[in-house]
């Protein structure tokens, strides 16, 4: 591994926790060249929902490209473009009946982060964009500005400016009314808030520590952002797919934002894929005014199809996400409990879950004897305290009793290391 030491840039991340050169890969596994073979709870960080080299994408990708179709295209039409534009109103507008125009701003969540921060400084003329304590949306500078961790925002080297965090749900002290200092900063002239363009949030904050905002607290914000006449963007780009049952994490709440941002798992391959969906009145854009090289990637849009129909013409996937969520929150529970000194709390929705460690060391030590043990897992949350699992949607039940056993040696075998 001398030649990544030696020419990588430091910046390199996962790798650090993970020292092994991965080879190859399938479903909820990858096996690296030495021949060892590990339980996969990363996921590509919530981008293989449907697991590593699914067959059932993988052929339609292999006879695309062996027919000499199209890979690149910006934004010209293609016969790959309109049949995923098709297929995704069918399968996932149409049903949920949202009337979303797709806007495709470039291969990453980010890109579709800084569209839809554009669309709506643009459509309403004003500058602020409200975010929420942990929230993350993404490493380029617009998407820094909303992004709450200090060590990411520090990166930036700029000031990041027009945008202001207020308290995500269960921030305070559980007593507090929900947006009650929001409310009235909207509400007095002196408070120092400008009016704002947006309000940015994750159903569910991946990043900032699998921290989960109730159906009741995200209602009360549409309604707060409609009464203010203020833009609602809900960040889906790691926790949609399918990642907490229903195809939108924000489902669930009954809400329909103006704005949605997808991307990681949209293409179902891995493939570099985003989209932007906005309410058809929203769409302002002049030709080109918001563009991208590779905002065209026609292999993703090929497996996205492939996903939307194996997977999301029926309520199947939500269920059996469901299901085994309930699965994982069982095992989890039952392991805060045997350390309750150690283990503060749980919590998740579907497939997204974090064990909170009081120790925030202990947490990445939790995550090392994992992959010692043959499990893939990271951290999560402002000190790294969370225990982050992000399985794909796909992992067999058997699989998922496999991964939680080996978190449950591995807490225990941490513990007693602090112990000696």
């Amino acid at each position: 591994m001398d030649v990544f030491a030696s020419l990588e840039s430091e910046v390199r991340g996962y790798c650090r926790g993970w020292p092994t050169v991965f080879t190859t890969a399938r479903g909820s596994h990858m096996t690296d060249e030495n021949g060892k073979t590990y339980l996969d709870f990363f996921a590509g960080a919530g981008t293989l929902n449907y697991g590593h080299n699914n067959p059932q994408l993988k052929r339609r990708l292999l006879d695309y490209l062996a027919g000499d179709a199209i890979v690149h295209s910006l934004d010209m039409y293609t016969a790959a473009k309109r049949e995923f534009l098709e297929r995704f109103k069918e399968y996932v507008l149409r049903p949920r009946e949202l009337d979303y125009k797709v806007q495709f701003p470039g291969p990453a969540g980010n890109h579709s982060v800084e569209a839809a921060l554009k669309l709506a400084r643009k459509y309403t003329g004003r500058e602020t964009v409200v975010s929420f304590t942990n929230a993350f949306h993404g490493m380029t500078l617009g998407a820094l500005a909303v992004t709450g961790n200090s060590m990411k925002r520090t990166g930036a080297g700029v000031p990041l400016g027009h945008g202001v965090a207020m308290p995500y749900d269960n921030y305070l002290d559980g007593r507090t009314p929900d947006f009650l200092l929001f409310e009235t900063m909207l509400d007095d002239s002196g408070s120092g808030l400008d009016k704002p363009a947006a309000v940015i949030v994750e159903t569910v904050q991946g990043e900032g520590g699998i921290n989960v905002a109730t159906a009741e607290w995200l209602r009360h914000l549409q309604d707060l952002c409609r009464r203010h006449h203020i833009l609602l963007i809900v960040d889906d780009v790691q926790m949609g797919c399918g990642r907490t049952g229903r195809f939108f994490s924000f489902e669930e709440a009954g809400i329909v934002p103006d704005i949605v941002c997808l991307s990681k798992s949209l293409s179902g391959y891995g493939l570099p894929f985003a989209v932007t969906l906005m309410k058809r009145e929203l769409d302002v854009w002049d030709p080109g005014e918001h563009n991208g090289t590779f905002r065209g990637f026609n292999p993703a849009f090929v497996t996205a199809v492939a996903a939307l129909e194996h997977y999301w013409t029926g309520d199947d996937m939500e269920k059996q996400t469901l299901s085994k969520g309930q699965q994982v929150q069982a095992a989890l529970e039952e392991i805060a409990l045997a350390h309750a000194g150690a283990i503060s709390t749980i919590r998740g929705r579907g497939l997204a879950w974090g064990l909170v460690m009081n120790d925030p060391e202990m947490a990445s030590k939790v995550c090392a004897e994992a992959f010692d043990r043959g499990l893939l897992m990271e951290t999560s949350g402002p000190e790294g305290e969370v225990v982050k699992l992000l399985p794909p949607l796909t992992t067999t039940e058997a699989e998922l009793a496999h991964g939680l056993e080996i978190i449950a040696d591995s807490v225990e075998a941490v513990r007693e290391k602090v112990t000696v």
